[in-house]
Parts: C-alpha cells; structure tokens; sequence
C-alpha cells in the first residue's frame, strides 16, 4: 500500500483572489507581517503499490486533478 499526497496551486502569475480575502481576513483578525497568502488543494490517495505508481498519479494529475492552464501541481509517494 501506498500513500500519495497531491499538492495543486495556482500559477504564480495568476492572481489568487480566495488568498487575497484570506489576507484582508488575517489582516482585520490582527495578524502582522503576512505578505502574501495563496490558497490551493490537498489530496491524499492510498492505493495499490506498483511498478507504475509515479506515471499514474502523473496521468490522474494531469487528466483529473489539475487544469494545466492555471494551476501546477506536485506529488509525493510515501510507501507503508
């Protein structure tokens, strides 16, 4: 059994504009010297370990769980 952990965010050229409320929130809550704060997507998978893992989770990345056109992504395979 593996376990994958996906990380997709905007592109940084890409105004992020949940991550600019989420800074004015911080910013009225009291919080100082946050610069910059962008918002993004976690997802966990367990699965099969193979062979082939890294091309899979490339292929569900790039099919599925990211648009190409605003977004990266990156992955880590943890192994159990």
């Amino acid at each position: 059994m593996a376990k994958v952990n996906v990380y997709i965010t905007l592109k940084p050229a890409l105004l992020d504009a949940q991550g600019k409320v989420m800074q004015g929130a911080l910013d009225n809550l009291g919080f100082e010297g946050i610069e910059n704060v962008r918002i993004g997507k976690f997802i966990e998978i367990e699965m099969a370990e193979s062979a082939d893992i890294e091309a899979s989770v490339e292929d569900m990345c790039k099919k599925l769980f990211a648009n190409p056109n605003t977004e990266n992504y990156r992955f880590e395979i943890i192994k159990k």
